[in-house]
C-alpha cells in the first residue's frame, strides 16, 4: 500500500513541475511578445513615422513569436495560437500599406489575445474547475 502512495506523489510532483515550466515559458514568451508589440505602438503613435523600423520591428516580433509557437505548440490550444498568428499577419499587412490607426488597432487585439492565453493557462483553481 505506501508503494502505491509513493508513486501517487511522485506522479503528482512532475506533474506540478511541469505545470510550473510550462507556465514559466508561456509568461517569458508572452511578455517578450507583448513587450515587442508595445515598443511598435510606440512608433506607429508617433506622428513621423519611419516605415522600415517598422518593418523591422514588426519582423523581429514575428521571427521572436514563430520561435516561441513551436514550444507553445506542444501544450496550449493551437486555437489560441492560430488567433495570434493570424493578427500578426493582419499587422503586417496593415503597417505595409501604411494604415497606422487600423495597424493599431490590430496591435491591442494580438496584445489582449496573448493576455488571454497567458491568463487561460494559469494553474488555479477557477481553471481547474
Amino acid at each position: 500500500m505506501t508503494k502505491e502512495i509513493v508513486i501517487c506523489i511522485i506522479i503528482v510532483v512532475f506533474i506540478f513541475m511541469g505545470d510550473l515550466v510550462t507556465q514559466n515559458y508561456t509568461n517569458d514568451s508572452i511578455s517578450e511578445a507583448s513587450s515587442n508589440l508595445n515598443q511598435l505602438r510606440d512608433e506607429l503613435v508617433k506622428e513621423d513615422v519611419d516605415l522600415e523600423m517598422l518593418r523591422e520591428k514588426i519582423i523581429r516580433a514575428r521571427t521572436n513569436w514563430d520561435n516561441r509557437h513551436k514550444k507553445l505548440a506542444y501544450y496550449i490550444e493551437h486555437d489560441e495560437l492560430e488567433k495570434v498568428e493570424t493578427d500578426l499577419s493582419a499587422l503586417y499587412g496593415y503597417i505595409d500599406v501604411e494604415e497606422y490607426e487600423e495597424a493599431v488597432a490590430e496591435l491591442d487585439r494580438t496584445v489582449y489575445v496573448l493576455e488571454h492565453i497567458k491568463h487561460k493557462n494559469v494553474f488555479n483553481l477557477e481553471n481547474i474547475f
